[in-house]
């Protein structure tokens, strides 16, 4: 029996000590933060069910912030949540269905360039008046508005994850006969969870560059504004209250700082288990919370607690689990995605007649000058993908492949992609003009700013997912920066990239609408393009002049996918995947 010296057991004792109190500070931290996430759900239900308020007085006061800062982002995460839930149904329908895929893509594409404004007007006046006696109805139109800003770049990335499979895992659940969920669970979710976390940092980052227009619904006459970050840097804005102005910025930032260190950094290092590769020599991502987390007994109790509940649901009679279950008719599943299919296309068809009793009193003249300035906003829209591709392909690739750059980067390009562009409008619009450069070059920079992120973000998903084995292959066989480029990182990382392009261009169309027409100065400056001309339209309550602007951009965005993204996003799956 092995003897321990009195100086043995006081190193054992002493790192016990340590290890109890670094468990017990870890239960305070989780048991004082269950609380005050209880307080806060408690607090914005209250504000959601109050009492209707046709009009609300922003209190520009730096302590209302905290509160307003609560209220955005209560937002901002009930519109993450139902973007994910889209996102895995939607992308999968898309995916699993070649049929629907003809339809559910393009329109995917169109959705995602359909500007705020566009439908802003008739969502907030319809569920106001569905919810007459509550704020729910409000609360719900910003809801959906961050989730139009949040969705359409993680739908985008399921789905092309779960079109580059690699082939052996298919093969794989083939034999095993997976059923349809255990497929799901164990091989098409694990394969897309890097790219769907990186998007989803994206995902809330986009959902910030409307909020001041999610929360500042000002409809003629109407007020309806809602408490909350968005409105109160609105009417810092047009009060001029700089005080209030910076007060507003640095609580978005210390929210967002404080989202990164709780939420994403955490899912990060979790998703890392998802990596595609035989062996890793690479340097981990780390977070202080995820490690945190792991030591609290409370989390292991609850944790074991779900696993055990999710067990008892699965569980099925051995009989049934000795022998693999034949694998079931996939008919049921088609005739109901059918079925489904078809009453989207009728609601796009009744939704189209609509549009025409709309659109028939425009003139040839209206529809050549909406034309024009189509093409004057898709050359803008171009070029700001354009330089967005320049930067963020080498730092996304520096970032995603060295650890140690992830761990400092990440943060600070999670801060600034969520911040909201427009608060900083001004700002740019002040300093072009001091340059001299006027509003319709200016512009593709006002539409860089929160589209180039999506590119930069899809590069750095790309390259965390390249397999560390293809990295040593490329070491071994002493592959030079440019030849590694071409070989190795341009062909792994280059369907991310198709899904950053996508992306970004239909956040520029989208953005279009803030960057061509911005107010400088109490004065609101314009130029020509497609995105001032829907501004201008919903300012003035033109409806037809908004549809037809609307529709115009769709007809584009349709072209552009039909011609460009989807001959892309087939090069990139019968060339460039690591399935192939």
């Amino acid at each position: 029996m092995r003897r321990y010296s009195s100086k043995s057991w006081s190193q054992i004792s002493s790192f016990l000590l340590v290890r109890a109190r670094a468990v017990r500070w870890a239960n305070v931290v989780v048991l004082v933060g269950f609380v005050g996430l209880s307080f806060g759900v408690l607090s914005f239900a209250h504000e959601v069910t109050g009492q209707f308020r046709p009009a609300i007085q922003i209190d520009l006061s730096p302590w209302a912030l905290p509160k307003y800062a609560l209220y955005s982002l209560s937002r901002g995460l009930a519109a993450f949540g139902l973007s994910l839930t889209f996102t895995l149904i939607y992308g999968y329908w898309a995916a699993k269905d070649q049929a629907a895929g003809r339809v559910l893509v393009p329109l995917l594409d169109i959705m995602q360039s359909i500007p705020v404004l566009g439908f802003m007007p008739g969502l907030v006046l319809a569920l106001a008046a569905l919810f007459p006696s509550s704020n729910v109805g409000l609360e719900l139109a910003s809801i959906i508005m961050i989730f139009t800003g949040q969705v359409w770049n993680m739908t985008f990335s399921f789905y092309h994850s779960l079109r580059t499979i690699p082939q052996d895992l298919r093969e794989a659940s083939e034999v095993y006969r997976f059923s349809w969920w255990q497929r799901f669970r164990q091989v098409e979710l694990p394969s897309s969870m890097i790219g769907l976390v990186w998007n989803g940092m994206m995902s809330m980052a986009g959902g910030w560059f409307f909020l001041m227009v999610s929360e500042s619904f000002i409809l003629g006459d109407k007020d309806f504004r809602l408490p909350g970050i968005g409105s109160y840097m609105s009417v810092a804005i047009h009060e001029g209250n700089v005080s209030a102005m910076i007060g507003a910025i640095v609580a978005m930032i210390v929210m967002i700082v404080a989202l990164d260190q709780l939420l994403w950094r955490p899912v990060v290092v979790w998703a890392q288990r998802f990596r595609v590769e035989e062996g890793s020599r690479d340097e981990r991502v780390t977070s202080w919370f995820w490690e945190l987390l792991r030591r609290s007994d409370l989390v292991a109790t609850l944790t074991r607690a779900v696993r055990r509940m999710i067990r008892r649901l699965q569980r099925s009679p051995k009989t049934k689990a000795a022998r693999p279950s034949p694998k079931p008719s996939a008919l049921p599943g088609r005739v109901a995605s059918l079925a489904v299919l078809v009453l989207l296309v009728l609601g796009l068809m009744g939704g189209a007649w609509a549009l025409v009793q709309i659109l028939h009193h425009l003139s040839l003249g209206q529809w050549g000058r909406i034309l024009g300035a189509g093409g004057v906003t898709l050359a803008r829209v171009i070029a700001s993908t354009a330089v967005g591709t320049l930067w963020a392909v080498p730092a996304g690739l520096a970032i995603g492949l060295n650890p140690r750059l992830s761990k400092i980067f990440q943060p600070v390009i999670q801060i600034t992609a969520s911040f909201p562009a427009p608060m900083l409008f001004p700002l740019v619009v002040g300093g072009l003009s001091l340059a001299g450069i006027p509003l319709g070059w200016g512009s593709i920079l006002l539409m860089l700013m929160g589209t180039q992120w999506y590119i930069l973000f899809n590069v750095i998903a790309g390259a965390t997912a390249i397999p560390s084995d293809l990295k040593e292959a490329a070491q071994t066989y002493h592959l030079g920066g440019w030849r590694r480029f071409w070989t190795l990182y341009l062909p792994v990382v280059l369907p991310y990239l198709v899904t950053g392009w996508v992306t970004a261009a239909g956040g520029a169309w989208n953005a279009s609408i803030v960057s061509e027409y911005v107010t400088y100065k109490g004065e609101g400056l314009t130029t020509w393009g497609l995105g001032s001309t829907i501004s201008q339209a919903a300012e003035k309550a033109d409806l037809p002049l908004l549809a037809a602007s609307v529709v115009v951009m769709a007809l584009i965005v349709v072209l552009i996918n039909r011609t460009l993204w989807q001959r892309l996003y087939h090069l990139t799956e019968e060339r460039f995947s690591l399935s192939k």
